[in-house]
Parts: structure tokens; C-alpha cells; sequence
């Protein structure tokens, strides 16, 4: 009994942290440097690190909405910024990843004028104003406002203060695929031609998902646009 009291005494006294360390564990933050974990860095990743900036944010987007939310979000970003803190655009960092559905927004008019119909049906997306498949990419546009979720930004807005776009490789190989499939083309001509008209500063990553996780070892903070 006097031992089971000297050993809870000791316990307190000490705090919490040196009893961990007094009865065999550590905290979290010393196991962590124990491990001495630190991420590799790889040459097709230059470009994320290449990007100025004193902070740095990384906004995933993976649907259609969600692609017209990043643009808003970046948009956020640069202002609030600026009112709050008194930054310049090139102090803000800000990537846009657009994977999964959102991809389609990833590629220029051009791509949009002649595969409109195929990508609008694969993912289910009309114009707002005409019900139809668009045969732009409407997050070009400010003209849609409330109609759509970038609520007026657009992607040349957001390129002129700094963002980038990670687009993701992986489903620019399912989209072109779908679409050399409903246009009866091939394959990797459909690829190659959507890979070469990517909307400005966007830069093909090996998959979406791998470029957050790339992005986040190198500082930049997670934002997600559902």
C-alpha cells in the first residue's frame, strides 16, 4: 500500500510528460523524432517547391463543384490576405488540384469545343443557362455568378495573382479514354491531346491523391472543395 502511494505521488508531482517518460512511454512529439522520419524529394515535384510564397495552400477538389469552389477559395485566399495581413499575391502560394470529376476543368476551350458532349455526359454537368453540354469551359466565365459554384471567379483570375494547377494524370487517362470511347477515336491520341491543352499553369501529376500528400510534405496546408 505505501508503495502504491509513493509511486502514485511521484506521478503527480513529476506531471504528466516526465511520468510518461518515468513509466516506460514517451508523448507522440517524442516518438515522432525518434523515428526521425523526413519525406524524400523527387525532381517531378520541383515545381510545387518552385512556387513563392510565405504561406502555402493546396486545395483539393475532386468534383464538379468542387473544381468552381477551388477557384473561389483561391480567390479567398489572395483577398483575406491581403485585408488581414497586409500580403502581396506573390506571399500567398495557392495550388488547386483538380482530380476525380473535377479533372474536366482542367483542359482549355479546345477541348471543350470538340468533346463537350462526351465530357458533360461522363460527369453529368450541363450548362446552367442552357441545359446543354457546354462547349467551353464555363470556369472561364464570370458571367454565370450564383449559377455556378465559383460565384464569378474564374480561372484566368486566379492564374494572374499566382495559382497553379495540379491536374491529375490518372484521370486524364480515364476521361480521354471515356471520351475516345463515345467519339469512337483512340485512346492515346485522345490523351495526347487533352495532355497537351491544359488551362494555364497546370502541371500533370502522377495522381491527384499523390499530390496531396506530396504537397503537404512540403508545407503547404490542406484545403478541401466538396
Amino acid at each position: 500500500m505505501n508503495q502504491e502511494w509513493t509511486r502514485r505521488s511521484l506521478i503527480t508531482g513529476m506531471g504528466a510528460t516526465a511520468a510518461a517518460f518515468a513509466l516506460g512511454s514517451r508523448p507522440a512529439s517524442a516518438q515522432g523524432s525518434a523515428a526521425g522520419f523526413r519525406s524524400s524529394r523527387h525532381p517531378q515535384d520541383a515545381w510545387l517547391d518552385a512556387i513563392p510564397g510565405k504561406h502555402r495552400s493546396f486545395i483539393d477538389c475532386s468534383t464538379v463543384s468542387g473544381a468552381g469552389e477551388g477557384i473561389l477559395y483561391a480567390n479567398n485566399l489572395y483577398v483575406a490576405n491581403k485585408s488581414g495581413y497586409q500580403l502581396d499575391e506573390a506571399d500567398v502560394a495557392v495550388v488547386v488540384c483538380l482530380r476525380h470529376f473535377a479533372t474536366v476543368f482542367a483542359y482549355t476551350d479546345a477541348i471543350w469545343g470538340k468533346y463537350g458532349k462526351a465530357m458533360s455526359d461522363l460527369v453529368q454537368f450541363a450548362d446552367p443557362k442552357t441545359k446543354q453540354a457546354p462547349s467551353t469551359n464555363l470556369l472561364y466565365s464570370a458571367e454565370y455568378g450564383m449559377m455556378m459554384s465559383n460565384l464569378g471567379n474564374t480561372i484566368p483570375s486566379v492564374v494572374k495573382r499566382g495559382t497553379h494547377f495540379a491536374v491529375c494524370d490518372m484521370a486524364t487517362h480515364f476521361i480521354s479514354g471515356q471520351v475516345a470511347a463515345a467519339v469512337k477515336g483512340t485512346p492515346d491520341d485522345l490523351y495526347k491531346e487533352f495532355a497537351a491543352n491544359l488551362i494555364p499553369n497546370g502541371h500533370l501529376v502522377a495522381a491527384g491523391v499523390v499530390a496531396v500528400n506530396r504537397a503537404q510534405e512540403l508545407g503547404y496546408t490542406l484545403l478541401t472543395a466538396l
